[in-house]
């Protein structure tokens, strides 16, 4: 059986690919990354490292050929990840690929989460491909707030519009593993996982976590989406990034990031990774 997983050479997808190589010959193993000159460890190590972009169908054909299962690694540029996931969902059939698993967001089909309309979609793209599937429908990362240690050192604040709200986060290799755990077993097929940490955190936990690592006292500072819009445009992030950011935390004060179901730790076979413990991890490597 050939694993092929794509974004190799990203946070998630090299991650999987090392739980991967744990359990599986690395001959079976296929990276397809958008440069492999990043992949050279990974073709020592005897991984199948293949080029191809996501907006390169013949490339991406190329690239999946032989291929029996494969994780398509959700995209990083927002706005363009439908048409980009199309051209990996298609090249997959074309190519003989068999099976397809795909790292969504939670509740992809209900939840009113800004970056969700990408992935519903790209969902329903990947059950019209009639290939067996499973959807893994991941939470927040932990190691989205890697930059709030580096403010919280400077500042001794952490400053958010996101009220009360809570975050169920796990650490990037919590999911990897639950995807590694998918690629590498039966039963999974048909499967919608939605993943999420054992705990919701809310920011003055957050804040309780950064003191321990800044070695300062940090507190947590809510404002408004709109005061916060102010700050980070004057910290030099231009208005559209800002304005994605507050909505970010707006969506975090409703809540839509706070829910446990307990599938992650249940797939991974052990606890999430904590808070704190997942910050220092991230913060120290």
């Amino acid at each position: 059986m050939t694993i092929a997983v794509t974004g190799a050479t990203g946070q998630l997808g090299r991650l999987v690919l090392e739980e991967l190589l744990a359990s599986q010959e690395p001959a079976s193993l296929v990276a397809v990354v958008r440069d492999a000159g990043k992949a050279e460890e990974l073709r020592v190590r005897g991984v199948q490292v293949r080029a191809a972009d996501y907006s390169d169908p013949a490339a991406l054909e190329a690239a999946l050929a032989g291929v029996d299962k494969l994780l398509l690694v959700s995209g990083s540029e927002v706005g363009s990840r439908v048409a980009q996931h199309a051209n990996v969902i298609n090249a997959a059939k074309a190519a003989g690929v068999r099976f397809i698993a795909y790292t969504s967001v939670l509740a992809a089909d209900t939840t009113e989460l800004i970056l969700a309309p990408e992935h519903k979609a790209t969902e329903e793209l990947i059950r019209e491909s009639g290939l067996e599937n499973t959807i893994l429908r991941n939470g927040w990362y932990t190691e989205n707030y890697v930059q709030a240690v580096t403010t919280a050192r400077q500042t001794g604040a952490v400053v958010a519009a996101a009220g009360d709200g809570r975050v169920a986060s796990a650490a990037r290799a919590d999911y990897a593993a639950a995807a590694a755990a998918v690629l590498s077993s039966a039963g999974h097929e048909g499967r919608v996982y939605e993943l999420s940490g054992d705990y919701a955190w809310d920011f003055k936990e957050l804040a309780t976590a950064l003191t321990e690592i800044a070695g300062r006292e940090v507190v947590y500072q809510p404002v408004s989406a709109a005061e916060l819009v102010e700050v980070l445009t004057s910290a030099g992030l231009d208005q559209g990034t800002a304005g994605f950011l507050a909505a970010l935390d707006t969506d975090t004060q409703a809540g839509l990031l706070a829910t446990v179901t307990g599938e992650l730790s249940g797939l991974i076979g052990r606890p999430t990774t904590p808070l704190l413990q997942a910050l220092r991890s991230a913060t120290a490597s």
